[in-house]
């Protein structure tokens, strides 16, 4: 068992919900990381054809038909009669696709619910009735998606709620340095946004995430499934880690 040395605390994210052991985004999935003790699950969600939320991470989904369809065309029923969600060594199942709906009815209190648009802005007013419904307190959402544009809109309408940006780091941009991380803290500012979720990258370090701490950014890393790694950034000061293994990174690292 690893120890961490820190005494703040770094959320553990289950990415989409405890992924390595349960269907990806399904309500299986989220429960288990609730039992497995996680801070927090991210999901995926998109807009079926009659504006119904649901949970799902690709644009396409194979339906019983066995064609491949943009789940946007599809309604909430069409979509329901699908079993769905990827497991590790592609073991079967039968999950169906849930909505956002059912998923806000599992949150216990004081966790926290990260919800990656993977469509475009016709989700708003919709995203805003479903939100607005159930008695989950503000700092229990975050909203996180790709596009300084598409997400600089959401802050715009969801102004109580905190709005992430996602960014896949890539080798190229490690090597950019301070520089990068300035001109994107700026861009961050400048859009009001809250902070960033990024794919993990080795040129992450203490000063970096002191520096997004004294400019008031959050910063998340997705997709950590090491224990050693996970470590490595809790010990940093690191706000959150995403993990497809969050129950058992915890019971790793003794948090």
């Amino acid at each position: 068992m690893i120890h961490s040395t820190i005494t703040y605390p770094t959320l553990i994210i289950a990415h989409r919900g405890e992924s390595y052991d349960a269907p990806e985004n399904t309500l299986r999935a989220i429960n288990l990381a609730w039992q497995n003790g996680a801070d927090g699950i991210e999901i995926d969600v998109h807009l079926s054809s009659d504006n119904e939320i649901i949970v799902f991470h690709n644009k396409k989904i194979k339906t019983i038909s066995g064609k491949s369809e943009l789940v946007k065309s599809q309604t909430l029923k069409d979509l329901k009669e699908n079993n769905v969600g990827r497991i590790k060594g592609n073991k079967p199942n039968n999950e169906k696709i849930p909505t956002l709906n059912e998923v806000l009815l599992t949150i216990p209190p004081n966790k926290y619910l990260f919800i990656e648009i993977k469509c475009g802005i016709e989700i708003i007013p919709y995203l805003k009735n479903v939100l607005h419904h159930y008695q989950v307190k503000t700092e229990q959402i975050k909203i996180i998606g790709f596009s300084f544009k598409k997400m600089t809109l959401i802050k715009n309408s969801f102004p109580e709620f905190e709005v992430l940006l996602n960014k896949r780091i890539s080798i190229g941009k490690i090597f950019l340095g301070k520089s990068y991380w300035e001109n994107l803290i700026t861009n961050l500012k400048l859009n009001y946004l809250d902070g960033l979720n990024i794919s993990y990258t080795k040129s992450l370090n203490f000063k970096l995430i002191e520096t997004f701490k004294n400019n008031k950014l959050k910063l998340f890393v997705w997709t950590i499934n090491k224990p050693e790694k996970a470590l490595r950034l809790i010990n940093f000061g690191i706000d959150g880690i995403m993990s497809d293994r969050a129950g058992w990174i915890r019971e790793k690292i003794n948090l």
